[in-house]
């Protein structure tokens, strides 16, 4: 799995304005590092032939307000605000190529688990990050397994916002799975069917019929998952949402994840039984050939998902 190294020479946006790496720091009793009161997004900003585009940035930003909602945060900072900042990240740092971390954290206050007195905080961190998965995962595949650990369950914590504390959860999937020598972990729900990996969302072909869990199978709202969707529509490859039995991963043609850090990356193996040729397939890099030339502004953009600069 590629590791986001930390290019500290880079400047953060916090709280309205630019500062050095080193000073974009937070209080130990910061409310946030206690009970995971943050939401956050991942975004790309790819350099393109017609410029540097930021992926999504208003869908991004949008689902970022939402999960902010979801937990009672008040906002200090306006959509377009937030936009404009990661905008102004990208361009203050001359990154061409970017992944951006813009996190909305309550500050520091006081420490009771209501966190009422404590301000809503905002940061926009840039990283110099490759192919999540590894840089043959795009072609090749990753190996994966089916977690020991559930996806939350619903109406326990809220599966639809992008928290911090959602990902203890995910934590526990990737770890286990790497501890056993797979790149990536596979969730169910609570009901034993397919819910999403640690950081994707996951798309299951058999017979050229796309499947991907539906959002009632505590999966995250997925920017990608929603292109996927639409350029499969675009493609005349039929594609549905519904319930996915884990035992479809073993039986599948093909099995890919989504997602803005993994992009759309074939699955090569479940559990070490083999998916389909044991690599990319045909149907899943007509999707990844779609999406790459959507991204490289070589295909109509039809969700409005550029925000060139």
């Amino acid at each position: 799995m590629a590791k986001s190294r930390f290019d500290e020479t880079l400047k953060i946006w916090m709280s309205g304005k630019l500062i050095h790496w080193e000073e974009a720091t937070v209080h130990i009793a910061t409310h946030a590092l206690h009970y995971g009161s943050a939401v956050f997004e991942g975004i790309r900003a790819y350099k393109t032939e017609r410029g540097t585009t930021i992926w999504g940035l208003k869908a991004h930003i949008r689902r970022l307000l939402d999960s902010a909602k979801i937990y009672r945060m008040p906002m200090p900072f306006t959509q377009e605000q937030i936009e404009l900042a990661c905008a102004e990240v990208v361009l203050a740092n001359n990154m061409d190529e970017a992944y951006l971390r813009p996190l909305i954290y309550r500050g520091y206050h006081s420490l009771g688990v209501h966190p009422r007195e404590c301000p809503t905080e905002c940061s926009i961190i840039p990283l110099r990050w490759g192919k999540y998965l590894g840089a043959e995962a795009l072609e090749m595949g990753v190996d994966v397994m089916v977690s020991s650990w559930n996806r939350i369950a619903p109406n326990t914590m809220p599966a639809l916002a992008k928290s911090a504390a959602n990902y203890a959860n995910s934590q526990l999937h990737v770890i286990d799975a790497t501890n056993f020598g797979f790149v990536e972990g596979i969730a169910l729900d609570t009901n034993g069917y397919i819910s999403e990996g640690s950081g994707e969302n996951v798309f299951v072909i058999r017979d050229g019929k796309i499947v991907t869990p539906p959002l009632g199978a505590s999966v995250l709202p997925g920017i990608t998952r929603g292109c996927v969707l639409q350029l499969a529509h675009e493609l005349n490859i039929p594609i549905t949402e519904g319930l996915v039995p884990r035992e479809m991963l073993y039986i599948a043609d093909e099995v890919f994840f989504s997602g803005t850090a993994a992009e759309i990356t074939p699955v090569r193996s479940v559990d070490k039984v083999v998916v389909g040729e044991g690599k990319a397939g045909p149907i899943t890099k007509k999707i990844q050939t779609a999406y790459f030339d959507l991204i490289q502004g070589r295909r109509d953009d039809a969700l409005g998902l550029h925000y060139w600069l």
